[in-house]
């Protein structure tokens, strides 16, 4: 066993009607334009999983293997942790056709989608967990493909001693220029590797500046170019990505979120408690550290809450 995770510090406080009930902790990293540590709390040394902040890597290995994508939109599908709307499944089912594949291939396990609007629809027409809905079933999907384009065996394509999982380890530990500090499984059955928050900055910040026609600024500009597609219609990355020029983001479970701007820096981030709210308003204060204002971030700098249907405090950053 190497090295783990200490945790972090308080990054965000919860105020309810002019009181501190509680604290979001956690740690992030704040990296120039150069890849040079500008800021930063906690623990960035130590290996996280970033769990899905990992997929613009594995997508670079997937190109790199041999997948080939008519469409751009499809290879943001593949960095996907979408929230299953119907634009999205459609285009999952439409990928599996490509290969004669359909949704039984997929290795990850049947859910309902992350977007409750989806999920609602979902339920609504008397339907229930179903493979193609699972987040993660753009990435499953382009991990056929690829072993297919590669000549690797499809069958148990998620298990951590197949060539290709073999091949996507060898990309995050490439761009994270650091070795992978522990590996374990993700919630979609595949393997999740963990690096440390400094390298999975930089990562971003590598995949943002690549040269043009490169494998990661294939990966980078089809993210940015289908924001929806990586997310959903109203989810933060999509906001951040539409919001501001050139950025990319990819959240991950467990309160992880990485952002890169070509030029300017990057920021990864891990909150300790899993909590998803308080990364906007951590950010916020992040990006502004590299001189980044845009004006989407007066929108996210605060997460409202609520009582009696009146807005009566916020989640808001400290750090």
């Amino acid at each position: 066993m190497g090295k783990t995770y200490e945790g972090g510090v308080p990054l965000a406080e919860v105020v309810r009607s002019g009181f501190v009930e509680g604290f979001h902790r956690g740690s992030v990293v704040v990296l120039d334009a150069d890849g040079a540590v500008l800021s930063s709390a906690g623990d960035i040394a130590s290996p996280i999983f970033p769990r899905s902040s990992n997929k613009p890597m594995q997508a670079v290995g997937m190109l790199r293997a041999g997948l080939r994508l008519a469409d751009p939109a499809d290879l943001a599908l593949v960095c996907a942790s979408h929230y299953g709307e119907e634009f999205h499944l459609a285009r999952v089912r439409a990928l599996l056709r490509t290969a004669g594949l359909n949704e039984s291939a997929l290795g990850c396990p049947p859910d309902m989608p992350i977007g409750s609007e989806a999920a609602a629809a979902v339920l609504r027409a008397g339907g229930g967990p179903a493979r193609i809905q699972m987040n993660c079933s753009g990435k499953h999907t382009g991990m056929l493909l690829t072993c297919l384009a590669a000549g690797w065996p499809t069958e148990e394509y998620w298990t951590p001693e197949h060539p290709l999982q073999q091949h996507l380890s060898a990309a995050v530990e490439e761009f994270a220029r650091e070795p992978v500090g522990a590996r374990g499984i993700d919630g979609c059955g595949a393997p999740v590797l963990a690096i440390s928050l400094t390298g999975l900055a930089g990562a971003y910040l590598r995949l943002v500046s690549g040269a043009p026609g490169s494998v990661e600024q294939t990966v980078a500009s089809a993210m940015r170019a289908h924001p929806a597609i990586v997310a959903g219609t109203t989810a933060e990355d999509t906001r951040l990505m539409t919001g501001v020029p050139g950025l990319l983001a990819k959240g991950g479970a467990e309160g992880v979120l990485a952002v890169a701007i070509p030029g300017v820096g990057a920021v990864a981030m891990k909150i300790d408690d899993g909590q998803m709210r308080p990364r906007m308003p951590v950010l916020a204060s992040a990006l502004r550290r590299l001189g980044a204002e845009p004006p989407v971030l007066a929108e996210l700098a605060e997460v409202p809450l609520f009582g009696g249907g009146q807005r009566v405090g916020e989640v808001r950053a400290i750090w």
